[in-house]
């Protein structure tokens, strides 16, 4: 799946963002309502979209990106996203922030307005709010969700 969503998936995406709102924190949770993460957000996004997550992320610590030093993160995205430059995100489509320059990216959120997003982290529910100028600075990566492919033809009736 390489082809980008189209904009009625965008705001698909964006409509499903928001049904997670209020959901509390929970580090590795993604189960709506009941607790996520950041990332559980986003694997639950996927999930709603195109029926199963693509993969189940392995155990890991909130100090994960500065343990392991990789783009984790970056890397899981681009395995089952379409990469995009920063200039061309849209509504919908998903931010990866790096904290401090030089350490991996590892938090994500989803686009849901030209400065907006929805995205959960430590001590919040998930919750939309407005990209503030520290946060957009720290902006890594875009992705965008694939095209959701069409619906299979049943065989007729022999």
């Amino acid at each position: 799946m390489t082809e980008a969503a189209s904009a009625e998936t965008r705001a698909r995406i964006v409509a499903l963002a928001r049904t997670w709102l209020g959901t509390p924190y929970h580090h590795q949770a993604s189960v709506r309502g009941a607790g996520c993460d950041c990332l559980g957000l986003l694997r639950g996004v996927y999930a709603a979209l195109y029926g199963a997550e693509p993969e189940v992320p392995p155990p890991y610590s909130p100090s994960w990106a500065e343990d392991r030093g990789r783009e984790t993160l970056r890397e899981a995205a681009a395995r089952h996203l379409v990469a995009l430059d920063l200039a061309d995100v849209e509504p919908g489509d998903v931010l990866l922030f790096r904290w401090r320059d030089r350490l991996p990216a590892k938090h994500c959120a989803i686009l849901t307005g030209p400065a907006q997003m929805v995205h959960a982290y430590d001590g919040h529910a998930v919750l939309e709010t407005w990209i503030p100028p520290a946060w957009s600075r720290r902006i890594a990566y875009a992705f965008r969700f694939p095209a959701i492919p069409p619906a299979i033809p049943l065989e007729p009736p022999s």
